[in-house]
């Protein structure tokens, strides 16, 4: 087998390509995640759900920042726990978090989820 490349052009990277990436392409992140925080994803998307109750399943991803099959597992588990109840309207799926349920932990069981809600709910929204 014999190579094209010169030898002047050993050694010397190449330059970046412009080409359009495919559909399987990574997406780029819009902004880098910390290590961990306060909350959970299960908490991040409850949060996104009491904000828009009709937001559909890949812009509640998008905003917590973890994927569509992520999300969806979070919202059945949210909804096995009756944190959450989905009704179909049409082809979409209408969310209502029960703001009276408990926490699970033992050490904020005699909290209700409504209080973290409130301390996050946007004041021009009541």
């Amino acid at each position: 087998m014999t190579s094209t490349t010169d030898a002047s052009d050993a050694g010397t990277p190449s330059p970046p390509t412009t080409a359009t990436p495919g559909p399987l392409a990574p997406e780029p992140r819009v902004a880098e995640r910390p290590a961990w925080t306060l909350l959970t994803n299960h908490g991040h998307v409850l949060l996104a759900v009491a904000q828009s109750q009709d937001a559909r399943v890949a812009e509640i991803a998008a905003q917590v920042g973890i994927t569509t099959r992520a999300t969806l597992a979070i919202l059945k588990d949210l909804e096995d726990a009756a944190y959450l109840t989905r009704r179909r309207v049409g082809r979409r799926s209408h969310y209502t978090v029960d703001t009276h349920q408990h926490f699970r932990h033992p050490a904020t069981a005699a909290h209700e989820v409504g209080e973290l809600l409130a301390i996050f709910a946007d004041p021009a929204h009541p």
